[in-house]
């Protein structure tokens, strides 16, 4: 059976929800909202004014965890206090409760016995607490991954500041100052991905939904601290309960965009290999390749 998708091409608060509804799902508990927190500088991140009646539609925490980028970066979201200072900056403390699941250790391991490249993801400790998780990305290009979506949310978004070095050197270390030199190769990195955002999909199964919204459609992630403005017009909102399907639609929407910036964005997705990403996740069996696109 394909997987269902649900596509709106009107970009409002309002209508995340109603593509939430679409998908018929009532996340139980405590849900844990994983989104995309920007960097400080960058300009095309998802404000939390836009997410706003999402989160409180299933009284989410919002959920993030540190980076490995390492202080040459000059970003500041790798050490909890700086962290923390930049979420309410960006006003995300204002509007939410929010967990830094990583600010306090020991990770959380959990096993990837079927992962092509890693046998193990160390995530923030906190995850644990969550019933159910609701995955809320911005569809976007990625230096690294080529593209960012529901899948990089399930995968680096939720993975330790340790766990961010195994999966960018494939797992090779978990020292973030090491995993530069031990960088993974265009496809390993791509399959380390895979392996992560599987072992969390897996946690969460039948309690987990995503959300991706095409906005602000740049070749760099929001992690960018000066990131390029965005090549093409948005496109739409798009939600499913299958990461991989979801992922898949966004890359076939910007193929079939008639915008002549999509040349430029998907130079990016292809130079880094990021289609392998959804491959991987396909051949891994939490998701689907194909899907039907339901427009609303």
């Amino acid at each position: 059976m394909k997987a269902k998708v649900f596509f709106s091409r009107e970009i409002t608060p309002e209508q995340v929800v109603e593509l939430y509804h679409a998908l018929q799902i009532q996340l139980p508990g405590k849900v844990a909202v994983k989104v995309h927190s920007g960097e400080k500088g960058n300009q095309n991140f998802l404000h939390p004014e836009f997410w706003k009646p999402m989160v409180e539609e299933v009284h989410g925490t919002i959920v993030e965890c540190n980076t490995a980028y390492g202080d040459a970066s000059g970003g500041v979201r790798d050490h909890t206090d700086s962290h923390w200072k930049l979420m309410e900056e960006h006003g995300w403390t204002r509007y939410f409760p929010v967990d830094l699941m990583d600010a306090e250790g020991p990770d959380v391991v959990w096993p990837i016995p079927q992962g092509k490249v890693l046998k193990e993801n160390h995530l923030g400790k906190n995850i644990v607490n969550y019933d159910s998780m609701l995955v809320l990305a911005h569809f976007k290009g990625h230096p690294m991954g080529g593209y960012g979506g529901a899948l990089k949310q399930l995968a680096i978004g939720c993975a330790s500041r340790a766990g961010k070095a195994l999966i960018h050197s494939a797992g090779q270390t978990d020292d973030r100052f090491q995993t530069w030199q031990q960088h993974a190769d265009k496809v390993q990195f791509p399959e380390a991905m895979a392996d992560a955002a599987f072992s969390v999909a897996e946690h969460f199964k039948g309690r987990i939904a995503y959300i991706n919204v095409m906005k602000n459609l740049s070749v760099d992630c929001d992690c960018c601290m000066v990131a390029e403005d965005p090549c093409m017009k948005d496109i739409g909102i798009l939600a499913s309960l299958d990461p991989v399907a979801i992922d898949q639609a966004c890359i076939d929407l910007v193929l079939r965009s008639d915008d002549p910036g999509k040349e430029h964005f998907m130079e990016r997705v292809n130079s880094r290999n990021g289609i392998h990403t959804i491959e991987t996740a396909a051949s891994l069996g939490f998701g689907s390749r194909e899907y039907e696109l339901t427009e609303l």
